[in-house]
């Protein structure tokens, strides 16, 4: 048996090492490393519970709202009140705008460049490929940048600046829409889903929402002219139906009022979100302390000579199980039938969480129009929220890459602890004390290595769209 070390990977937000266990040219175990600790658990320790609001959107430069989202409602929930119905509508259509465009970047600047690369030459599509979607010099980006920062103007009208907005209050959103703002709110929606619906689609968003299953979206991929019909046709091609299948166990948090919160194993049952059955365990964390715990009690304390660790990392669980999350979590919870009908064939694959990142889209496009009409102008988008000398609070919270959470306590007026559980962390995490390993680590064993499939441990890890910056803290 040999061990190959992959990192640090590029197209990647923050830094990310894979080390692979191979046996012949098939790999038989996996471990994710971590190899940035960030602090910012630490950071937030002693300041006024106000202060994550503006520390938090730090973690990250790309899914900041997300950060400032859940230390909002974290702190909504410490101060007992909620939010006026116009917050709730700017929240979802901030929220949503940060999403959407970070699956838009995904695709198209992280995802896609691996298919361009001259190791696919002899493929048939491989030539269409290179010149779509070779990074920084393929034609796709052309339309798609401008789009994208076209959509961001949202976020400007509703949050005044992305990244690391302070609009996002525990009472509410600071920024109040006017009605010429909401008219512009909606040019602004409908000017992103023309290009959706042309270029990354080529079909109308409820045409590609309404597929019912694997075979719908054959056929649909063989009619369809868009990038991503281009993307599922190479997909099965090279068999990346079956590959990259983790635990089929997954967890949402819920979002937007359209996704539910929930766990389901596979195509079973969906079961209640309990938050309380979530537990992070250090068992290979180059971290000390109890070994499991809630994350309202956790603690990130330093042990860099640890010798089992072998990352920064640590594993949640939920009621002792390995979790996914994600998109495809979300769609899987909430029980769209294309999503059950891949993952009953299937098991959670590459194709699968790719495809669940543009059902997203296709679902929450028309709602984003739905929640800018019903803006109403002139009433409230912010009360008063006092916080208390003390308690406990949580804001749970579905960024692109899936749930993140946000633990405080707070004695005589200051944070006594702070700890953050994010997407990357569940997707990412490492072994635990009964050696289970994470959900990215389960995906990668039983690849093939070598020649013969050069990139498909790179498109596995890119399925899950890692963001190692939010993972550590």
């Amino acid at each position: 048996m040999k061990r190959i070390q992959l990192g640090p990977f590029n197209r990647v937000e923050g830094d990310l090492e894979v080390h692979l266990d191979v046996e012949g040219d098939l790999v038989v175990g996996a471990r994710v490393n971590s190899p940035m600790f960030r602090g910012f658990e630490q950071l937030l320790v002693g300041r006024l519970p106000a202060d994550a609001l503006g520390i938090v959107p730090r973690i990250c430069g790309i899914c900041s709202v997300a950060q400032s989202a859940a230390a909002a409602e974290a702190l909504a929930q410490l101060a007992g009140v909620t939010p006026p119905p116009n917050a709730v509508l700017a929240r979802h259509l901030i929220q949503a705008t940060e999403n959407l465009a970070d699956h838009l970047s995904h695709f198209y600047l992280f995802f896609m460049p691996d298919f361009a690369r001259p190791a696919y030459a002899g493929r048939r599509w491989h030539a269409a490929v290179a010149d779509r979607f070779t990074a920084v010099q393929g034609t796709a980006t052309r339309t798609m940048l401008p789009a994208r920062a076209r959509f961001f103007h949202l976020i400007g009208i509703l949050a005044g600046r992305w990244p690391h907005t302070l609009a996002l209050q525990p009472g509410g959103s600071t920024k109040a829409v006017t009605a010429q703002e909401r008219i512009h709110l909606q040019a602004t929606l409908r000017d992103f889903i023309d290009f959706v619906e042309k270029e990354l689609l080529g079909c109308k968003l409820e045409t590609f929402s309404a597929l019912p299953s694997e075979g719908a979206l054959r056929a649909w991929a063989e009619q369809s002219y868009g990038d991503l019909a281009t993307f599922v046709r190479l997909a099965y091609d090279l068999g990346l139906e079956h590959v990259g299948r983790a635990t089929d166990h997954f967890l949402s948090f819920g979002a937007y009022g359209l996704f539910s919160a929930g766990v389901r194993q596979s195509t079973g049952p969906v079961s209640p979100l309990d938050d309380g059955r979530i537990t992070e365990d250090i068992s290979h964390a180059w971290l000390s302390g109890q070994l499991v715990q809630a994350p309202a009690q956790g603690e990130t304390r330093v042990l860099a000579d640890k010798e089992q660790g072998y990352t920064w990392c640590k594993a949640p669980r939920y009621d002792g199980q390995v979790a996914e999350t994600g998109a495809l979590a979300r769609q899987m919870v909430g029980g769209h039938p294309l999503l059950l009908s891949l993952v009953q064939r299937h098991g959670g694959s590459v194709l699968a969480r790719v495809v669940a990142r543009m059902i997203e889209m296709a679902r929450v496009l028309p709602l984003m129009l739905e929640w800018a009409r019903a803006l109403q102008p002139g009433e409230p988008y912010c009360i008063e929220a006092p916080l208390p000398e003390e308690g406990e609070a949580r804001g749970l919270v579905e960024a692109a890459r899936g749930s993140l959470g946000h633990w405080i306590s707070v004695k005589r007026g200051r944070i006594e602890r702070y700890q953050i559980v994010a997407p990357t962390t569940w997707n990412f995490s490492p072994r635990d004390a009964h050696g289970q390993p994470g959900p990215l680590e389960q995906a990668l064993v039983g690849l093939p290595t070598g020649d013969a499939a050069p990139f498909i441990v790179h498109h596995v890890v890119r399925s899950f769209d890692p963001c190692m910056v939010c993972t550590v803290h």
